[in-house]
């Protein structure tokens, strides 16, 4: 299974950017979908999930009403919207996968089993 993650940039404080990431290689649907990011010096921080059918979502603790994820279970693509963007928000991010997901650990990264590279998202102040 690969992920290939897209649509990272550098943009201004305030602005929105929505990342991709497609899946190649195994049944898409059947896959829980992860956002992480991860800046130098710091471990990789859960940012939102999004379950198989896009009945459930959940959100790491530091986002507040900015970020929205979903998915297309046409196109093998899950995407983060993210709003009102702040220089704190600068990171890699990354996409992952698992099709059984730990209910208790799910922000743990360990407990996703396939990962994309990242995509670089730089906020400037």
């Amino acid at each position: 299974v690969q992920l290939q993650a897209s649509g990272g940039g550098l943009v201004k404080a305030g602005d929105s950017l929505r990342l991709s990431c497609v899946v190649s290689g195994g049944i898409f649907r059947r896959y829980v979908m992860a956002w992480f990011r991860q800046t130098p010096g710091k471990e990789r921080e859960f940012v939102a999930l999004i379950d198989q059918l896009s009945s459930r979502t959940a959100f790491g603790d530091f986002v507040k009403d900015g970020f929205t994820i979903s998915r297309d279970n046409t196109k093998n693509t899950v995407s983060l919207q993210m709003t009102r963007l702040t220089p704190e928000d600068t990171a890699d991010y990354y996409c992952a996968a698992t099709m059984s997901l730990n209910e208790l650990d799910y922000t743990i990264p360990n407990t996703w089993t396939y990962w994309g590279k990242g995509t670089l998202v730089t906020v400037s102040s």
